[in-house]
């Protein structure tokens, strides 16, 4: 169709012209409403990006005397960012004397992975490079991934306190004795009569 053609159709219908693919020949167009147009686009963009972290790489580093507390605190910093879907770089590092003794090192990044595997698993076999063990770790597939120990262990939050509740808010208490506070100004300045007075 000719453009001027398509353009005064869209104007007729109250609706805009937008070029949806610029590259073909020749080129394709829609008549939609632009700013609904550009919503949905939009919330279509926020929901892919919503599920591609894989291409942010988290680093956990390690020692070879590392307490073994302190190796499950890092243990269970690993497992949250596989959850989220984020790549996670494990690196141990050497000091000093330290380098004499890698097989000690290797233990500590294999039982790290060992740990880790139902949540990920390592692109490589960890590589000793300088003075540091790296290994690379993905997320395993959301149907084959373990579930986030933390959000099965989180205890159900508003739920209960709605219970009870039809409307969600907590029961009121019961008024004080004594009269309504709308109704203390009447009977205070006694401008209303009684009932039996006013007939």
């Amino acid at each position: 169709m000719d453009l001027g053609a398509a353009i005064n159709m869209a104007r007729n219908q109250g609706y805009d012209l937008v070029e949806v693919s610029a590259s073909a020949n020749p080129p394709v167009c829609r008549i939609v409403d632009f700013g609904k147009f550009k919503y949905e686009q939009s919330k279509r963009d926020r929901e892919s990006k919503k599920h591609h972290h894989a291409n942010i790489v988290k680093e956990v580093q390690l020692t070879p005397r590392i307490d073994p507390h302190d190796l499950g605190i890092k243990q269970e910093h690993a497992i949250e960012f596989l959850c989220e879907d984020m790549k996670v770089k494990v690196a141990l590092r050497f000091r000093g004397r330290e380098m004499a003794h890698t097989e000690i090192g290797m233990a500590v990044v294999e039982k790290f992975l060992k740990d880790i595997a139902p949540w990920g698993h390592p692109d490589f076999t960890p590589k000793l490079v300088g003075r540091s063990i790296n290994v690379m770790v993905s997320p395993l597939p959301r149907a084959k991934r373990a579930r986030n120990p933390k959000a099965v262990d989180r205890p159900p939050g508003p739920a209960k306190v709605r219970e009870g509740d039809d409307h969600g808010e907590p029961p009121r208490s019961a008024p004080s004795s004594g009269p309504a506070p709308s109704a203390r100004p009447v009977a205070e300045t006694g401008s209303e009569a009684p009932p039996s007075e006013a007939a």
